[in-house]
C-alpha cells in the first residue's frame, strides 16, 4: 500500500481485559498482588545471587539473568494494565506502543534460549562434576549471556521496524491489554504476510531450537544419572532439575499453545487469557519455584537474616 495514504495515526486504545466494571477492581487487586510479588521476587532474587558468593556459580548466574527478564518483561505490562484497569483512558502512544512490543519480543526470546542454556548447564553439571567449573568457566557464562541478548535485541528490532512501518488507517481501539503482535497486526491495513512469516520462522526457529536443546540435554543428563550406583545420588541428581523443569514446562508450554496452536482455534479473548500467563503468572511463579524447593537459596536467605539484612 502506498505510505502517502497512511494516516498519521498517534495512539493505540487498549479494549481491556473485561468491560465488566463490577470485576475490574477485583481483578485490579489480583494483579497487582501477583505483579507486587512478580517484582519482589524477581528483585529479591537477583539481589541475593548477587550478594551471596555461595551463590557464585553458572547455575544461579544463568538465574539471575531469568529473573532480570522476567522483571523487565512484567513491567513492560503489568503497570500500564492495572491503570487501564481503573482508568477510563486507555490509549497508548504510538512510541509507546512500539517500545512495549520491542521489550516483550527482546525479553521473552531470551527467557526461551536462557532456560536452554539452563539446561545445558546441569548437563555439565551431572556428566562431568569435576571439569563442570572449566567448561562452564565466567568467560563461557559471559558468551552465553552476550549470544542470547544478541539474538533477543535483533529479533526484536526486526520485527518491531516491521510492524511499525506498516500503515494504520482504520479503527485505533486493539482488542488487548498490551501492544501484542497478533493485535496489532488486525488493526492494520496493510499486507501483513511478510510480518506473520518473519514472526513463524524467527519465532519457530528460537522455540525449536531451545526446546531441542532442553531435551537433548536431559536425555544426556537421564544417561549421566543412571549410571550413577547409589539410589541417594541418583535422587540428588535429579533434585537439582526438578525446579528447571518445572519453569520450562509453565512458560515452553505457554508459548507453544499461544503462538503454534491452529488458526481455526485462534481467539482474542483467548489470547488475552494466555498472555496474561506468560507476562505476569509465569515471571511470578519462576522465583517461587527456585526459592522454595532450592536448599542453596534457602541458607543464603538464613545467612542475609542473621546478618540482620532483612
Amino acid at each position: 500500500m502506498d505510505r502517502g495514504n497512511c494516516s498519521s495515526l498517534r495512539e493505540f486504545i487498549f479494549l481491556g481485559i473485561t468491560n465488566n466494571a463490577d470485576m475490574k477492581v477485583t481483578l485490579f487487586t489480583v494483579f497487582l498482588l501477583v505483579y507486587l510479588i512478580n517484582f519482589l521476587g524477581n528483585t529479591g532474587m537477583i539481589i541475593l545471587i548477587r550478594m551471596d558468593s555461595s551463590l557464585h556459580t553458572p547455575m544461579y548466574f544463568f538465574l539471575s539473568n531469568l529473573s532480570f527478564s522476567d522483571l523487565c518483561c512484567s513491567t513492560a505490562v503489568g503497570p500500564k494494565m492495572l491503570v487501564d484497569l481503573l482508568a477510563n483512558n486507555k490509549s497508548i502512544s504510538f512510541v509507546g506502543c512500539a517500545l512495549q512490543f520491542f521489550t516483550l519480543i527482546m525479553f521473552v526470546d531470551s527467557e526461551c534460549m536462557l532456560l536452554a542454556v539452563m539446561a545445558f548447564d546441569r548437563y555439565k553439571a551431572i556428566s562431568s562434576p569435576l571439569l563442570y567449573t572449566a567448561h562452564m568457566s565466567t568467560k563461557v557464562c559471559s558468551r552465553f549471556q552476550s549470544w542470547i541478548y544478541l539474538v533477543a535485541l535483533a529479533d526484536a528490532l526486526i520485527n518491531t521496524v516491521l510492524a511499525f512501518r506498516l500503515c494504520f488507517c482504520g479503527s485505533n481501539e486493539m482488542n488487548h491489554f498490551f501492544c501484542d503482535a497478533p493485535a496489532l497486526l488486525l488493526l492494520s491495513c496493510s499486507e501483513t504476510q511478510v510480518n506473520e512469516w518473519v514472526i513463524f520462522i524467527i519465532f519457530g526457529f528460537i522455540e525449536l531450537s531451545t526446546i531441542s536443546g532442553v531435551l537433548i540435554s536431559y536425555c544426556y543428563i537421564i544417561l549421566s544419572v543412571l549410571k550413577i550406583r547409589s539410589a541417594e545420588g541418583r535422587f540428588k541428581a535429579f533434585s537439582t532439575c526438578t525446579s528447571h523443569l518445572t519453569a520450562v514446562a509453565i512458560f515452553q508450554g505457554t508459548m507453544l499453545f499461544m503462538y503454534f496452536r491452529p488458526s481455526s482455534s485462534y481467539s482474542l479473548d483467548q489470547d488475552k487469557m494466555t498472555s496474561l500467563f506468560y507476562t505476569l503468572v509465569s515471571p511470578m511463579l519462576n522465583p517461587l519455584i527456585y526459592s522454595l524447593r532450592n536448599k542453596d537459596v534457602k541458607e543464603a536467605v538464613q545467612k542475609l537474616r542473621s546478618k540482620r539484612w532483612f
